[in-house]
C-alpha cells in the first residue's frame, strides 16, 4: 500500500511542478491603453498648412499725392477718426494764393459774361425795332442790316464770353485739385495705426516699383476676417459658406465660429513652400472682452462634412492600410485581436468606422508598446502610455 501511495504523491508534486512552471513562465499581460467605441458626431475638416492671420476689412496705407514739409499733423498714433477727417496738410500757402487767384478770374469771367449777354439782348431788341420800323418803311434796310449783323455779334461775344468762364471755372477746379493734393483725408472711419512723419519734416510719393512706409496707416477696426492658406490637396473640398473654427494665439484654447466668405481663385506658389490656396473666413461674433488686433495669428479649422450620430475610434488607434486595422482587446480572451475596419469621415481626432467594430469594443492606442502585437495578453491600464 506504501509504494502507490507515494507513487500518488510523486504524480501530484509533478503536476503541482509542471503548474508552477507553466504560472512562472507563461506571458505577461501587457498593459494597454484603450478607449471604447463610441457613438456621436464626426467631422471631416481641413485646415491651414501655415498660421494665417487676422486681418481688417479695411485698411489704407495713405501718403498725400506730392511732396512737400508737413504744414498740420492733427492725429496722433490710436486716435479714431471719422470719415473725411483730415488727417495731415502740407505747406501749400502757394497753392492756396494760387486757388484764391484762380477764383477770382473765374469771378470776373463770369461778370465779363453776364455783360457781353447783356449787350447781346440790347442788340437783339433794337434789331427786332429797326425790322419792325423797315415793315413800315420808317427804317432804311442799311440800318436793318447793321442791327442784325450787330445783334449776331453781340450773341458770338456772348457765347465766347461764357466759354472764356468755363475755362475760369476749369482752371479754379485744376488749382483746387492742386492744393487737395498736399491734403490728406480718412477715406473712411478707423483708428489711426501708425504715422511715419513729423511736423516740418519732409514727405516724398514713393518713386514706380519703389515703396516708401506710408505716411498715416489707417485700419477699420469694426470689421475683421481671417486668412489662412490651405495645401492645394485640401482647398477642392473648400465651398462657400461652409462652417469654421477659429483660434487665436491670443485668447488661448477660447473658439470662435465663422463662415468661409471667399476662396481665392488662384493657387499661391511660395519658393520652399507648399502651394496653397488662400482662404477668407469671418467670424459670427467678436471677442466681448477685449478687441481683436489686425496682424494676430490664427488657426482655422473648416467643416467640409459632417456626420451627427455614427461609430467612431481616435484616429490615433488605426493602422493604416488595406483595408485599415485596429487592435481590440477581446472582452473574454483577454487577448489582442486584429480587426479590419471600414472607416467614413475622418480628422486628427476622430475616425468613422462603418464596419468591423461594435459600440463599446476596446480599442488600443498605445500601439507603440513593446509587446503590444495580436494574440498577446492585455490588461486595460489608462495610465500606460504610448
Amino acid at each position: 500500500m506504501r509504494h502507490p501511495l507515494r507513487l500518488l504523491i510523486l504524480i501530484l508534486l509533478a503536476v503541482a511542478a509542471a503548474g508552477l512552471w507553466w504560472w512562472l513562465s507563461r506571458p505577461q499581460p501587457v498593459a494597454v491603453r484603450v478607449e471604447s467605441v463610441t457613438r456621436g458626431p464626426v467631422e471631416e475638416v481641413v485646415a491651414n498648412t501655415r498660421a494665417g492671420t487676422v486681418k481688417a476689412c479695411r485698411r489704407a496705407k495713405l501718403a498725400p499725392g506730392t511732396g512737400g514739409q508737413i504744414a498740420t499733423l492733427p492725429v496722433h498714433e490710436g486716435d479714431r477718426v471719422q470719415a473725411g477727417q483730415l488727417l495731415l496738410e502740407l505747406w501749400n500757402e502757394d497753392l492756396k494764393a494760387q486757388v484764391q487767384l484762380a477764383e477770382r478770374e473765374a469771378e470776373a469771367g463770369e461778370a465779363s459774361a453776364r455783360a457781353a449777354c447783356l449787350n447781346a439782348d440790347q442788340a437783339e431788341r433794337e434789331a427786332d425795332r429797326q425790322t419792325r420800323l423797315r415793315q413800315r418803311n420808317m427804317a432804311s434796310e442799311e440800318a436793318v442790316d447793321r442791327a442784325i449783323t450787330a445783334a449776331q455779334a453781340g450773341r458770338a461775344d456772348c457765347e465766347a464770353a461764357r466759354a472764356t468762364a468755363r475755362v475760369g471755372s476749369a482752371r479754379l477746379g485744376v488749382a483746387r485739385a492742386e492744393l487737395e493734393r498736399t491734403r490728406l483725408t480718412a477715406p473712411f472711419a478707423g483708428v489711426v495705426a501708425e504715422v511715419s512723419g513729423e511736423l516740418n519734416e519732409y514727405v516724398t510719393p514713393s518713386p514706380p516699383g519703389i515703396p516708401t512706409p506710408p505716411a498715416v496707416d489707417l485700419i477699420d477696426d469694426s470689421c475683421f476676417y481671417i486668412s489662412a492658406p490651405i495645401d492645394e490637396v485640401d482647398a477642392a473640398a473648400v465651398r462657400l459658406g461652409l462652417d469654421a473654427r477659429v483660434t487665436l494665439d491670443a485668447f488661448g484654447e477660447q473658439e470662435f465660429a465663422g463662415t468661409v466668405r471667399r476662396i481665392a481663385p488662384y493657387v499661391l506658389d511660395l519658393e520652399k513652400q507648399a502651394r496653397t490656396v488662400e482662404v477668407e473666413v469671418v467670424l459670427a461674433d467678436q471677442p466681448e472682452d477685449r478687441p481683436l488686433l489686425a496682424g494676430y495669428s490664427a488657426d482655422v479649422e473648416i467643416v467640409v462634412d459632417r456626420r451627427d450620430d455614427t461609430l467612431s475610434v481616435p484616429t490615433a488607434a488605426v493602422r493604416p492600410g488595406e483595408p485599415p486595422t485596429v487592435l481590440a482587446l477581446g472582452r473574454d480572451s483577454g487577448l489582442l485581436e486584429t480587426r479590419e475596419i471600414e472607416t467614413g469621415l475622418a480628422n486628427w481626432d476622430r475616425t468613422e468606422v462603418t464596419a468591423g467594430l461594435a459600440e463599446g469594443d476596446a480599442v488600443v492606442l498605445s500601439l507603440d508598446r513593446d509587446g503590444v502585437e495580436a494574440g498577446a495578453p492585455a490588461v486595460a491600464d489608462d495610465a500606460a502610455g504610448s
